[in-house]
């Protein structure tokens, strides 16, 4: 492995470590946006935090790091006093799960798909980051999991939560809030910036497009749809994704198919008309044609 090659690695892999860890915590903030009457998507750092709220109680979408556990629950209180019932983990990474242990000692039903919870039962390794990851906790783990679907009724809402093989990884959920007409799509919709795909835990970006694809086609104009990562959003705003990645994934594949090699494509530049509106996200450009480059010559 080259120098440079490894350099890249050894910054993606300490700008993870940052993130997993306590340091940089005490500034977050947690921004409470109501998205229809009685839910709500929370922002700080890690994935997008969904809520149903009403007199049956909260069903909780994600809770992000542990370290901001305690400030999440002080933003719940400033909506209701009804406590967490059901927490659903939209796959398995720690931006996503990793409070899961907080708030399964407050009594929180916890709940994912059955890869979830496998995943996070055993060590494992990110190969775009070249990162190992440990095992959960027993008070963490998912115990409740399903193999397609499961629903959930509560707060006068119908709560219909989907598996879509495969797509960021091999255990993502959709969460469709069929009354108020709102989805969670987890990580399957980066919104605004280039997306990870997690080729470690069997990700597909077909997997992705063809998900989002059926995202679509239960959404209407007046969907609003909460993203893994980025602004809420709407169907307008996931239709923009589909279509970049189409060009992004087609793209790859020519470079591919014509013997050109990662970094000669890194060389290229093929995105730069791109760059400038999706690079400034969690993953640089360079750092995106890495994981896409693998992701579709294996895919």
């Amino acid at each position: 492995m080259c120098y440079f090659k490894k350099l890249i690695i050894t910054t993606l892999f300490l700008t993870l470590s940052a993130f997993a860890h306590n340091h940089g915590f005490d500034n977050v903030k947690i921004k409470t946006i109501e998205v229809k009457d009685g839910i709500y998507m929370l922002m700080g750092r890690g994935g997008n935090i969904g809520l149903s709220v009403g007199d049956d109680g909260v069903f909780m979408i994600d809770d992000q790091f542990a370290p901001l556990s305690q400030k999440i629950k002080t933003a719940i209180t400033k909506i209701t006093d009804k406590r967490v019932k059901f927490l659903i983990n939209t796959h398995w990474h720690f931006d996503h799960v990793g409070g899961n242990e907080n708030f399964s000692k407050d009594g929180v039903v916890i709940v994912s798909h059955n890869n979830v919870r496998d995943r996070m039962s055993k060590d494992g390794f990110i190969k775009a980051f070249n990162r190992k990851t440990k095992a959960a906790s027993k008070a963490a783990l998912p115990i409740v999991t399903f193999s397609d679907t499961i629903s959930f009724h509560l707060n006068g809402e119908q709560i219909e939560v989907l598996h879509m093989p495969n797509s960021h990884t091999d255990g993502d959920s959709v969460i469709f809030f069929k009354s108020s007409n709102v989805i969670h799509t987890g990580d399957i919709f980066f919104n605004g910036f280039y997306p990870f795909i997690d080729k470690s835990s069997k990700g597909s970006i077909d997997g992705v497009i063809k998900s989002v694809e059926y995202i679509l086609s239960k959404a209407d104009d007046e969907t609003q749809i909460i993203p893994g990562h980025g602004k809420l959003a709407n169907k307008d705003d996931l239709k923009v994704y589909r279509d970049t990645l189409i060009i992004l994934k087609e793209r790859m594949k020519k470079l591919i198919d014509d013997g050109k090699t990662l970094e000669e494509i890194i060389a290229m530049k093929p995105n730069a008309d791109i760059d400038k509106k999706w690079g400034g996200g969690f993953l640089n450009p360079e750092n995106f044609l890495r994981i896409l480059y693998d992701v579709v010559k294996n895919d």
